[in-house]
């Protein structure tokens, strides 16, 4: 399997992984709030945060793009991040973006995408080879397009979650879920030449204006994983359609207090707590090494203990 190092160099090599920077997702703004599960989301899970309890709630807002000054009109995926307190002082991550699916069913392939993406007058080639020996990819095309849509605000997009988790109940049943961030403004997005006209900033500065009238909201959808839906496989859709709204995220102020100094905050999917498991995903336990690869490109040291085991 290909190493974080050899990751973070692709993703420099498509300009991204900046040194003082998140290797993706580099432009981004921490917001503070709270989290509310609701009623039906204990019968899921005996998770703590999800026996109806408000809980803490530190989230990131950010362009996807790893270069740190990417105009926020440019098409590009949106992503939103979660840290959540628990009672007892820990911490557990959700991580979400605007895509539904992943590139890739292993984190081999996303690196070989990247280089694909190397900018150069071979690209096109280098492009067209990739979606020779990866098919499945070009199916995926139109939620990608989707995706990268610009929105007006980061307040009005859907997050999903891309890989699966084992929610397990104190009676002991258990099921596998996907994450569904639903903006309870509705979705609403901007045609290419209005993006264009707009402020490099504006999703930044828009949900600050929005946040001084009222908190943002979205709802906690969990999907159901059906008969046949792979739980090891983020580039595949499922197809079961159960889901439960598990939660309400709202998002109250912009956060002043973490990232300063030596502050690190990192948002890894794998930081799970009691009741939740990850799935054998490759490309979901990959993720917690490259973001230990990440935290030294931008801080130039180790990431600390509190890293979850792989």
């Amino acid at each position: 399997m290909v190493s974080p190092d050899e990751a973070i160099e692709a993703i420099r090599g498509t300009g991204g992984a900046q040194p003082g920077n998140r290797a993706l997702h580099a432009k981004g703004t921490l917001y503070s709030g709270r989290f509310t599960a609701s009623p039906a989301a204990a019968g899921l899970s005996r998770a703590k945060h999800l026996d109806g309890s408000a809980v803490p709630a530190l989230f990131r807002f950010s362009n996807g793009s790893g270069n740190p000054a990417q105009p926020d009109g440019q098409p590009g995926v949106r992503g939103l991040a979660v840290k959540l307190t628990l009672p007892d002082g820990s911490t557990t991550d959700v991580s979400t973006q605007t895509a539904r699916l992943f590139v890739s069913s292993t984190p081999d392939g996303f690196v070989d995408l990247l280089k694909a993406m190397r900018p150069g007058p071979t690209m096109p080639v280098r492009m067209g080879a990739y979606f020779l020996t990866h098919p499945r990819l070009v199916g995926a095309l139109p939620i990608l397009r989707d995706a990268n849509r610009v929105p007006a605000s980061y307040a009005t997009v859907s997050y999903h979650g891309l890989h699966a988790f084992r929610w397990t109940a104190a009676d002991g049943s258990s099921r596998f879920v996907r994450y569904h961030l639903r903006p309870v403004a509705g979705e609403e997005f901007l045609s290419a030449s209005a993006a264009r006209r707009k402020d490099p900033d504006f999703l930044h500065h828009e949900l600050n204006h929005r946040l001084t009238a009222a908190p943002v909201r979205f709802d906690f959808v969990v999907q159901i994983a059906g008969p046949g839906d792979s739980t090891v496989d983020p580039s595949a859709a499922w197809r079961g359609t159960e889901t439960v709204i598990a939660g309400n995220f709202e998002v109250t102020k912009i956060d002043t207090e973490r990232e300063h100094g030596d502050d690190i905050v990192v948002f890894d999917p794998m930081r799970v707590t009691d009741g939740i498991e990850p799935s054998d995903d490759p490309v979901l336990r990959f993720r917690s090494s490259a973001y230990s690869a990440s935290v030294k490109l931008r801080t130039g040291v180790d990431r600390g203990p509190e890293a979850p085991a792989l």
